[in-house]
C-alpha cells in the first residue's frame, strides 16, 4: 500500500485523506501523510477509490488543477513554463506528460485527474500548457491548465474514436525512395511495397539483417514530413537506442531497455500504441515500428498485447492511417507464440534468410516467401507485370544464386523503377 502511495502526487494524497475523513492532514509532511494513509482501514480505501472515479462526486480543489493559478501554499504565484508532452494515465486517472520521448524522465509534468476528466483526455494525447514548479513535498512540476490537445483547443469538437473509424484496404503507396546502395531495402520494396495502413511483418532470425532493414525502412518513411514515425524497442541494448536515435532523429521513441522490468516494458509499449492511435484518429499518417513482437510477448507473458498492437494497423476511411511494421524472431524466447498469433493477420510479409546472411550473401531475403495483399491496387499494371517476371526468373534458382542475381541488378541500376522497366 505504501509503495502505491509513494507514486501519488501530493494533491492526490490530500484528496484521499479528505475523503477518508482524516483531520489535520494538511499539517502533515508528505512522509507522515503516506504513513497515515497506509495505516487507514482497508474499507476506507475502497470508498476513496469509488469517490475518485465518480464523476458526480464533489470536485475538490486540487493543487495544479485549472483555477489554481499556479500559486504556492501562501497564495504567492509560482513561475510557470509552457510544456508539450504525451499523456500517460495512471490507475488513479491522473497522469504525467512525458516530455523526453515516451519514457519517464525527471522533467515530466503531473496533470490532475480533474483536468483529464474536464478536457476528456486520452492516453497518447499531446498536451500543451503552462507548468508550475513543484511545491515542497512534490516530486514533479504540475500543469496549471490545458491549452492545446493534439494541436487543437480542448473540447473544440467531437473527437473521433480510433476503434469506431471504418478500416479500409491500404490504397496509398508509402514511397520509400531508399538509398540506391541500400540493397536490402530496395529488394524489400521490389517484392513487398509498403502502403499506408499496412500490417507489415518481418520474419527473421538473429543476424539476418532485421534491425538494419527496420531502421532503413523507418528512416525512409520519416523523410515524408507528413508522416509521424514512432519507434518501439523492447528489451533493447543501450547502444541500440543510441544508434536508432542517430538514424531517425525526427521519430518519437519508446525504448524499453533490457534492465527495465517486464511490466515497465509492456507499459511503454502500450503508451507507444496509444500515441500512434491518437495520431491516426486525428487524420495523421502514423508509422509504428516495433522490434520485436516476440520480446513483447515474452515480457507480457501472453500474446494479448502483441495482437492488439499489430492488429491496430489499418487505413482509415476519411483520412489517417496507422502502419505497423514489426519483427518476429524465429529463435525468440517466446518460442514462436508471437508469430503464430499474428501470421494470418498481416497484409505484408517479409522473410529474411539467416543462412544467407551467415554466409555473407545479401540481400538475405527469400522472395518466394514474401507476399503482399491488394498488390494490384498498389502497383501500376506495367510495374505489376515486371515484378511477376522478376519473381519467375528467381523462382527456379538456388537461394544463393537468386540473391546474387538480385544484388547484381540492384547495384548496377540506380532505381527500382529503372530496374523493373529493364525487364
Amino acid at each position: 500500500m505504501a509503495a502505491e502511495l509513494e507514486d501519488l502526487h501530493l494533491a492526490d494524497l490530500h484528496q484521499r485523506a479528505a475523503t477518508a475523513g482524516m483531520s489535520g492532514y494538511r499539517k502533515l509532511d508528505r512522509d507522515a501523510l503516506i504513513e497515515a494513509l497506509a495505516e487507514a482501514p482497508e474499507s476506507e480505501e475502497v470508498v476513496v477509490e469509488a469517490t475518485v472515479l465518480d464523476d458526480k462526486a464533489p470536485e475538490p480543489v486540487e493543487l495544479g488543477s485549472e483555477g489554481a493559478e499556479g500559486g504556492d501554499a501562501k497564495g504567492e504565484a509560482l513561475p510557470t513554463e509552457e510544456v508539450r508532452g504525451v499523456l500517460e494515465l495512471t490507475g488513479q486517472r491522473h497522469g504525467f506528460l512525458r516530455l523526453a520521448g515516451l519514457g519517464p524522465s525527471d522533467g515530466d509534468v503531473y496533470i490532475s485527474a480533474a483536468q483529464v476528466r474536464r478536457c476528456e483526455l486520452r492516453p497518447g494525447d499531446e498536451v500543451i500548457g503552462p507548468a508550475r514548479e513543484p511545491r515542497r513535498g512534490e516530486r514533479h512540476r504540475a500543469l496549471v491548465h490545458v491549452d492545446r490537445v493534439n494541436g487543437e483547443e480542448p473540447l473544440a469538437g467531437e473527437r473521433p474514436e480510433f476503434d469506431a473509424l471504418a478500416p479500409i484496404a491500404p490504397e496509398r503507396r508509402l514511397a520509400l525512395d531508399p538509398d540506391p546502395s541500400d540493397v536490402l531495402t530496395r529488394a524489400v520494396d521490389l517484392f513487398s511495397p509498403f502502403a499506408f495502413g499496412q500490417r507489415a511483418l518481418i520474419r527473421a532470425a538473429a543476424r539476418s539483417g532485421r534491425t538494419t532493414l527496420l531502421r532503413s525502412l523507418t528512416r525512409a518513411a520519416a523523410t515524408d514530413e507528413n508522416v509521424q514515425v514512432i519507434v518501439l524497442l523492447i528489451d533493447a541494448r543501450p547502444e541500440e537506442a543510441t544508434a536508432w536515435r542517430e538514424a531517425v532523429p525526427v521519430a518519437e521513441f519508446a525504448i524499453a531497455t533490457a534492465e527495465l522490468a517486464s511490466v515497465e516494458q509492456v507499459r511503454l509499449a502500450e503508451l507507444a500504441l496509444e500515441r500512434a492511435r491518437r495520431l491516426a484518429e486525428s487524420g495523421t499518417d502514423a508509422v509504428l515500428a516495433c522490434d520485436s513482437l516476440s520480446r513483447l510477448a515474452f515480457a507480457a507473458g501472453n500474446v494479448d498485447e502483441v495482437k492488439r498492437l499489430f492488429g491496430s494497423g489499418r487505413n482509415l476511411a476519411g483520412g489517417g492511417s496507422l502502419t505497423v511494421v514489426a519483427t518476429v524472431l524465429a529463435d525468440g524466447t517466446d518460442e514462436g507464440e508471437a508469430e503464430r498469433a499474428v501470421l494470418t493477420t498481416e497484409n505484408s510479409l517479409i522473410t529474411l534468410d539467416p543462412e544467407l546472411a551467415a554466409a555473407g550473401v545479401y540481400p538475405a531475403i527469400r522472395p518466394a516467401e514474401c507476399r503482399i495483399s491488394n498488390e494490384d491496387e498498389l502497383r501500376e499494371p506495367a510495374e505489376l507485370e515486371a515484378v511477376r517476371r522478376l519473381r519467375a526468373q528467381l523462382a527456379d534458382l538456388r537461394p544463393t544464386d537468386a540473391a546474387a542475381l538480385l544484388r547484381e541488378r540492384i547495384e548496377t541500376i540506380l532505381s527500382n523503377a529503372e530496374l523493373l522497366a529493364s525487364l
